[in-house]
C-alpha cells in the first residue's frame, strides 16, 4: 500500500513539473512574438505576456524603447501600446513594502520592516511624464493624439498614501493593469491619427536602438552620472 501511494505521489509530481515546464515554454514562445526574452526586466516581460493574453497584437506592443533625444542622449521607455484611442505609455516598477508619494513630489518613499527601513526613489509619474514629452517632441502629430500614462507596480507592495494623481495618469498594481487598459480603450473617443506609419516607424526604431550595445552602455553611463549629481545635491 505504501509503495503504491509513493509511486502515485512520484507520478503526480512528475506530471506537475511537466505541466509547469510546458506552460512556461508556451509563455516564452508567446512573449517572443512581441519582444526578446533578454530585453528589459522580468516584470516588463510579464506585462508583455499579460497584454498578449488579453488579445493585444504583438505588432502593437513596443517594449524596451531607447528614444533619441535632442541632446544626443536617450530616454529608455519600458513599454508603449498604440491603441485606437491614443498611445498608452507604461512605466513598470517592482517594489515591496509600503509606498508613499504625491503626484507632484520629486521623490517617493518605500517603507520596509514596518517603518524601520526607508528608501527614496524618483517619482514614476514624473518619470513617465518625461517619456511622454520626449515622444511628443519627435512628432508634431503627437500634439493631437491623446497620451495615457500607466504606472504599474509589480511585487508585494501596498499603496499607503498616494495623492494628487494627475488626469490621464493611471496608477495600479499588476493584477489591475489589464482592467485599466481596457478602461482606457472603452471610455475614450477614437484618436485622430494623421500618419500611423510615422508613429510605428518611430517606435520600431526606438526598439531597435535598444538592441545596440553602445546605445545601452551610453544610457547606463548617463543614468549613473545623473544619479551621482542628485546625491551630490542632497549633501
Amino acid at each position: 500500500m505504501r509503495v503504491a501511494i509513493l509511486t502515485f505521489a512520484i507520478l503526480l509530481l512528475i506530471v506537475i513539473i511537466l505541466y509547469i515546464f510546458l506552460k512556461e515554454e508556451k509563455d516564452r514562445k508567446l512573449i517572443k512574438t512581441a519582444t526578446s526574452l533578454d530585453r528589459g526586466t522580468t516584470s516588463e516581460l510579464e506585462l508583455v505576456l499579460m497584454l498578449l493574453k488579453a488579445n493585444f497584437s504583438p505588432k502593437a506592443i513596443f517594449h524596451d524603447l531607447y528614444l533619441a533625444r535632442r541632446d544626443g542622449g536617450y530616454c529608455q521607455i519600458d513599454l508603449v501600446l498604440p491603441t485606437k484611442v491614443g498611445i498608452i505609455v507604461f512605466e513598470v516598477k517592482d517594489y515591496s513594502g509600503w509606498i508613499f508619494g504625491n503626484g507632484d513630489q520629486k521623490n517617493w518613499t518605500q517603507v520596509l520592516s514596518y517603518g524601520s527601513v526607508k528608501h527614496r526613489f524618483y517619482n514614476p509619474i514624473l518619470q513617465n511624464r518625461n517619456h511622454i514629452f520626449d515622444l511628443k517632441v519627435k512628432l508634431t502629430q503627437f500634439d493631437r493624439i491623446p497620451f495615457y500614462s500607466v504606472v504599474v507596480f509589480f511585487g508585494n507592495c501596498e499603496f499607503k498614501k498616494l495623492e494628487s494623481i494627475p488626469k490621464n495618469v493611471f496608477l495600479c498594481k499588476s493584477d489591475e493593469v489589464i482592467d485599466v487598459v481596457n478602461q482606457i480603450v472603452s471610455n475614450n473617443q477614437p484618436a485622430n491619427y494623421s500618419n500611423k506609419l510615422q508613429i510605428i516607424n518611430l517606435l520600431r526604431n526606438a526598439v531597435n536602438n535598444g538592441a545596440n550595445v553602445h546605445i545601452r552602455e551610453r544610457h547606463i553611463s548617463d543614468i549613473k552620472k545623473m544619479v551621482s549629481k542628485r546625491r551630490f545635491r542632497m549633501y
